[in-house]
């Protein structure tokens, strides 16, 4: 079921159409998992008795906001950049027809993953909560392990050799520091790739 749901590539539609889609999608997934669930994990952690295990020193909250607003930043643009440039959304229901090879995506797989991960992180630091926090890093292994794989392959079933090359030189988890470019030997006669062009 949850192959044939997903991959379902975006229809054509205007970037506004694609930007507001996706602004819809942020606020629903922020909401449920940075939010509702973390708010039900801080208070299960209470009524289990496990309060005195939080931390409480105003430097994890002030590290926690930081950290959202860097790691909230970064998910929000490369939102904006699939919408626009990619011609879809982040929604694996709704998922962009082009190849995004510009802005973060020059530097990690998946920099979208890292900073609703890293969020979630940084919500469990805001809060004190060790459970939380462990919830956020439960999510690392979800997506590492469940979702990656079947994203990766659908990826380089869509866009073939160009996703091959990228998956081979920019690492999933650990930025580069030098920016990626698609070789001149991996020409996009259908346009399908968006890449930095000198």
């Amino acid at each position: 079921m949850w192959t044939y749901v997903c991959g379902r590539v975006a229809q054509p539609a205007r970037p506004a159409c694609n930007v507001g889609k996706t602004l819809l999608q942020i606020v629903a997934f922020w909401s449920f998992f940075l939010w509702v669930l973390p708010t039900l994990i801080y208070q299960g952690e209470t009524l289990l008795g496990l309060a005195h295990f939080r931390f409480t020193h105003p430097f994890w909250q002030l590290t926690g906001m930081a950290l959202f607003v860097v790691m909230g930043t970064l998910g929000f643009s490369c939102g904006m950049i699939m919408a626009v440039r990619g011609g879809g959304t982040p929604l694996p229901l709704d998922c962009p027809n082009r190849l995004v090879l510009v802005g973060p995506y020059r530097y990690v797989r998946n920099p979208m993953a890292i900073a609703g991960l890293a969020q979630g992180v940084a919500v469990g630091l805001y809060l004190g909560s060790p459970a939380v926090v462990l919830y956020a890093l439960a999510g690392v292994g979800l997506w590492n392990y469940g979702i990656r794989p079947w994203e990766e392959r659908d990826l380089a079933q869509r866009f073939g050799a160009a996703y091959n090359h990228y998956r081979q030189n920019v690492r999933c988890w650990l930025p580069h520091c030098h920016p990626y470019s698609l070789p001149d030997q991996l020409p996009d006669p259908s346009g399908h790739i968006v890449y930095p062009q000198s």
